[in-house]
């Protein structure tokens, strides 16, 4: 009998392995929740990517990050920080200046406006984020984060890639 992703996708083969469904299984789910957030990203005008950065730029506080930090914090990477960067710029999201001690690095923070923005979003995100996983016990959010972490962890090395059945 087919498995509830073959039926979604209306795939009559099965899969050729259990690794090829699950990680299948993960891309529907990541997209089917990103969904969500882009909606609400949209009506702030924003991509997932610069509200990412957004949010780090947030964290790292006055003192701001240079370009290379930012693309290494963020949660999906992209290859090109530095356009994503110039349209927050264009918008007045975010400010870059050059360091005072060597002018290679450019530091990047937040602005006012990149602020007021983020504090927009924090309540319609975070409420998106519980109408998606609510259903779940405190329990099972925090198997699956371990689920998740472990399946990532063999793309950081951190893992001997041995599995145990």
């Amino acid at each position: 009998m087919a498995g509830r992703l073959q039926r979604e996708i209306l795939q009559t083969k099965p899969f050729q392995a259990l690794e090829e469904e699950a990680y299948l299984n993960l891309k529907r789910t990541a997209d089917v929740l990103a969904r969500a957030e882009v909606g609400t990203l949209k009506r702030e005008g924003l991509s997932g990517a610069q509200y990412n950065v957004l949010r780090i730029l947030r964290g790292a506080g006055k003192a701001g990050l240079a370009c290379s930090e930012i693309a290494a914090r963020m949660v999906t990477r992209d290859p090109d920080v530095t356009r994503l960067l110039d349209r927050l710029e264009k918008r007045g999201l975010a400010q870059r200046a050059r360091d005072g001690r060597d002018r290679r690095v450019v530091t990047v923070r937040i602005s006012a406006a990149g602020l007021r923005i983020l504090k927009r979003l924090d309540g319609p995100v975070l409420e998106a984020h519980r109408r998606q996983l609510g259903h779940m016990k405190r329990t099972e959010l925090r198997r699956l984060i371990g689920l998740l972490e472990k399946a990532r962890a063999i793309g950081t090395g951190r893992s001997n890639g041995s599995r145990r059945d």
